[in-house]
């Protein structure tokens, strides 16, 4: 038996899977909880050895044999998190993640000293928003400035389990584009971006090596093989951003696909063969770690909304989906604007969680629960709806993460966006993906010929697959109408 161990690094967990890609199976799924410290300025941190501890406590719940048969290993990783290293190695501050929307006035330094937020997007393909990593450089520089001060690296969360796996220190292109300081275009570092951050440090020589082609990138200490079981030696690929890594996991590494990741945060993304740069700032230009480039929406709030709305509702699991399932569409009129941690689409940091549409007949928990199901999912039917403006056709939406359970949440993204929705047999998105990746540098394919990979290793579960219903997408065209419309109304309250 042989197999490939993808990690993927999460907000809420950090899951490993063992996956056999002779006989095409998982044969081990194990995952451990991560705490987060949040607060009511925005911060969102997480301190870098609790996903040393989950990883260690991930991998000890599987049998030694398992861990013995793996030839190699990839890492995925939350986006945008910022994990400053000192030259030894140590990480000096706690880290700050992607749903970190308490460095606004750092982005608006940044955006004035580089000129203007036009000129940036023109040049790099993207703008510097609250959440992606350049302006919590920024902030460290303000408000840490002595252990800034002994800054000697700049990682990413996945980079840093790769550093802790390898002692290799390095970043994937494909995560390194949501960091705000790579030019898209080019794949190149920008040094008026950087400048930009602290004109006084050239911060170039914190960055790690920049690696745009799948390779490996070192192996697992031995040390590492001490604590952990994983057998000395075996390489380590380089990984990459959940999102891109979540690309491999579902096949959108070719045009026609879309992707949509119902987690804590909402993504919709898709592959292309050229840069995508959305003039109004709505669409990641981001590259794919497959060689091309992955436009993708973000919104900050999908099963964060619906797990709130659960928590205040002290509905289980199984009580959300009978009652999501039996609330008629719309949900009597109750809309939910679904902003619990701010929101990055639209760029509203500061935002707050709304209801409206209240009345006595319509406030019940039924309608509570759907109207937080269908709010997430407006969400991300604004990305759909913008890809298709930059040229990008939805064919099929493959749909991974918890909310993808949902069958009633399944056909609601089918209805809402008008398009056949796709389950895969193998629903592990990005875990799965870093695995996959990991294969791929095993069997020396490069990204060109990534696609006959995923289509050797993928397959669709017609079961949980469903269609857009006639009757409900024209309902569902005129809700969301309202929705946007109630977006626009609450947004000078938070801007």
């Amino acid at each position: 038996m042989h197999t490939v161990l993808g990690i993927d690094l999460g907000t809420q967990h950090l899951k490993v899977i063992f996956y056999d890609f002779e006989q095409k199976t998982i044969i081990a799924s194990e995952a451990a909880a991560l705490d987060l410290y949040q607060s009511m300025d925005g911060t969102a941190e997480q301190q870098a050895h609790w996903w040393i501890d989950a990883l260690h406590q991930a991998l000890s719940a599987v049998d030694q044999s398992i861990k013995d048969s793996v030839v190699a290993i990839g890492v995925s990783g939350q986006q945008h998190g910022f994990v400053p290293i000192n030259a030894s190695g140590e990480p000096l501050i706690s880290a700050k993640l992607w749903c970190d929307t308490s460095t606004q006035a750092q982005c608006d330094t940044i955006m004035s000293n580089y000129g203007s937020a036009d000129s940036c997007l023109n040049d790099l393909g993207n703008l510097i928003l609250t959440g992606y990593t350049a302006s919590k450089v920024r902030w460290f520089k303000e408000v840490h400035p002595e252990l800034y001060a002994q800054m000697d690296c700049i990682l990413l969360p996945h980079d840093y389990l790769n550093f802790y796996l390898t002692e290799q220190r390095c970043m994937e292109v494909g995560d390194a584009s949501g960091t705000g300081f790579l030019n898209i275009r080019t794949r190149t570092w920008s040094e008026k971006l950087l400048s930009a951050i602290d004109p006084e440090r050239n911060l170039k020589e914190c960055l790690p090596k920049l690696v745009i082609e799948n390779q490996f990138i070192g192996e697992v200490t031995r040390k590492v093989s001490n604590l952990t079981g994983l057998p000395v030696g075996t390489p380590v690929s380089i990984g990459g951003g959940d999102n891109m890594m979540g690309a491999i996991g579902t096949g959108n590494i070719k045009q026609g696909k879309v992707s949509m990741s119902l987690g804590t945060s909402g993504t919709v993304y898709a592959y292309s063969d050229k840069p995508i740069i959305d003039t109004q700032g709505s669409i990641a230009g981001f590259c794919s770690s497959t060689g091309g480039w992955l436009p993708l929406l973000c919104t900050m709030n999908c099963t964060v909304t619906t797990e709130n709305m659960r928590r205040l509702l002290n509905a289980d699991i199984a009580q959300f989906e009978s009652q999501i399932s039996s609330a008629a569409r719309g949900s009597g009129g109750v809309l939910t604007l679904p902003f619990f941690n701010g929101e990055r689409t639209p760029n509203l940091p500061n935002a707050k969680a709304c209801i409206i549409g209240l009345d006595s007949n319509n406030c019940t928990p039924q309608n509570f629960l759907r109207s937080g199901v269908e709010g997430a999912t407006y969400a991300l039917r604004f990305g759909i709806d913008e890809l298709q403006k930059l040229g990008i056709q939805t064919e099929e939406i493959v749909v991974t993460g918890g909310g993808a359970k949902s069958a009633t949440w399944r056909q609601l993204v089918a209805n809402i966006c008008n398009a056949p929705v796709t389950v895969l047999d193998q629903d592990q998105g990005a875990a799965l993906g870093a695995a996959l990746q990991a294969l791929a540098a095993f069997k020396n394919i490069k990204n060109k010929d990534l696609n006959s990979l995923t289509e050797t290793h993928l397959s669709k579960n017609t079961s949980l697959c469903c269609e857009p219903q006639l009757a409900a997408v024209n309902h569902y065209q005129h809700t969301y109408q309202q929705y946007q419309q109630a977006v626009e109304t609450i947004m000078p309250l938070y801007s």
